[in-house]
Formats: C-alpha cells, structure tokens, sequence
C-alpha cells in the first residue's frame, strides 16, 4: 500500500505559515491559510485534506528560502496574503511557470507601496505608456491587483503604481530579473530620444508610428537577450539603398551593445533600418 501524501512540519514561519516537508516528494512546502501556524509543532503532521491549507508552493532555492522567511518577520502578514493571492491569479491566468523570486519581490514592492501612498509620496513612472503598450495581459492582471490592494488596505492605487506591478509580473512570467525590465525601459525611451533626434521631429506617443518602433525594438532587445540571431538577406542592399537610415540603425546598435553590453550582430542593426527606412520615407509622403 503506497504511503498517503502528508506534510511534516518543519517550523512554524507564522501564524499563517508553515513550512512542511512534502513526505511522498521529499520537498520543503510553504503551506499557508488562516490559523495554520499556531500551535504548529517540529515535526508534527498535516493532511493534505486539511481545509486550513489555502495554498502551497516550493521554492527552491535555499537562498530564497531564507530569505522568504525573513521576509515574514518584516512585512504586514496581510500583504503577504495579498501577494499570493495575486500570485494565483496571475499563475491561473497567463502562466503556472514563473519565478519563485516573485514570492519576495512582489509583497516587499507592495510593502513599500502602501508606505508611500499612506504618506503622499508620488513617485511617476517614466514608462507607463510603454508598460502599458506593449503589456496589454500583464497590465490587465496588474490593475487586477491594484483593485484588491485598494479594497484590501483601502488606499487609492494610481496608475503609475499599476505599471510598476506590471514589470513584476513581467518579470516572473518571463523569468528575467525586475532590474533587467527597468533597464530595458530606459534603453527604449534612449533610443527613440535618438531616432527622433536624427528625424528632426517627436514621434507622438499616441501614434501608430510610435507603437510599431518600440514594439520593434522590444523584441529586438528580446533577440539580442537570448542570443536568436536571425539572418537579414537585405543587409548588403540596405547600406546602398538607405546609407542614411543603416547609419542612424548602427548608432543605435552601438547604444544597445553599450548598455546591454552584448555585441548586436549587423543582420539585426539591418533590421533596424529597415524600420526606420518605411518610418523616415512616410515624412516625405
């Protein structure tokens, strides 16, 4: 007869908190729900059938396993119930496969949130229209959260915060770092701020024109990132038809492998310039 899967209490992280191992999966399990950690013992047993048990999950790491149980001695217990209830929606909704780092980033951004909209302290977000843009799924289940951040700790959630809760499901969807997402934004309003210095005119955000040239480059940092070099059987051609527009696409190259610090192979700078080819001619029209 196979051995009925239980959990071992390891310790108690809070009242709310326990860390378990899975015995059938030889794992260490978060297990979380209201009450489940008092009087919660080392080496004390619970059924998987317990209707305390609101949700489990793994980290795997050691290192994040430390420090997620830090974590709940430092932040409200409130908001890590908020972050992993934001967690399922987003893992129910878009993707079961994300980073387990998100189970600390996300309620320490929360925590900090909650401070500075509790005491007025604006902080703009550079990049919302882009977030928002170019992350219609992700943006969607971060105005799902600000809703219940809002209903839970009753404070108003702005839109600029909404972006930012964008970039951390972003980041645990595409298991990148939140700091490489930030470093993206800035690289991409760095080389429209360039594109439109060579133009001689603003791109208006609004404008179609806009969304095409930085969903382009978006994906063109996304192919660089992963090293998905693809052959552009235009490139001898471009630098003789568009010398002009090649020339502004390798300025812009050398701004990439600058702040990216990664070579940006000439079949992609060609791609560039083809972009800015059918962008730069439409004035002309």
């Amino acid at each position: 007869m196979s051995e009925q899967r239980r959990f071992e209490i390891v310790r108690a992280l809070s009242n709310n908190v326990v860390l378990a191992n899975d015995v059938l999966a030889n794992k260490e399990t978060i297990l979380m729900g209201k009450g489940l950690g008092f009087g919660a013992k080392p080496g004390g047993s619970l059924e998987t059938s317990d209707t305390r048990i609101e949700k489990t999950f793994v980290i795997e790491d050691k290192q994040h396993l430390s420090q997620y149980q830090m974590l709940l001695g430092q932040i409200d217990p409130e908001v890590i119930v908020i972050s992993e209830k934001i967690i399922s929606i987003v893992s129910e909704q878009l993707t079961p496969d994300l980073n387990e780092h998100i189970h600390l980033a996300l309620p320490s951004h929360i925590e900090y949130a909650l401070y500075r909209l509790r005491n007025n302290i604006a902080i703009e977000n550079p990049f919302l229209w882009e977030i928002r843009t170019l992350n219609p799924k992700e943006f969607e289940l971060a105005t799902q959260a600000a809703e219940l951040i809002g209903k839970t700790f009753d404070v108003v959630v702005p839109e600029d915060e909404i972006g930012f809760l964008t970039i951390h499901i972003q980041s645990a969807v595409a298991h990148v770092p939140v700091g490489n997402f930030v470093q993206y934004n800035h690289l991409l309003k760095d080389l429209v701020a360039l594109i439109e210095r060579e133009r001689g005119r603003v791109i208006p955000k609004d404008s179609i024109d806009y969304l095409r040239l930085i969903t382009h480059l978006r994906f063109a940092m996304e192919r660089i990132r992963q090293g998905d070099a693809t052959k552009n059987p235009f490139r001898d051609n471009l630098k003789e038809m568009a010398p002009y527009e090649f020339s502004v696409a390798q300025k812009c190259a050398d701004l990439m492998s600058k702040k990216l610090e990664i070579e940006i192979p000439e079949d992609e700078t060609a791609y560039i310039a083809m972009h800015l080819y059918r962008l730069f001619h439409k004035d002309s029209e």
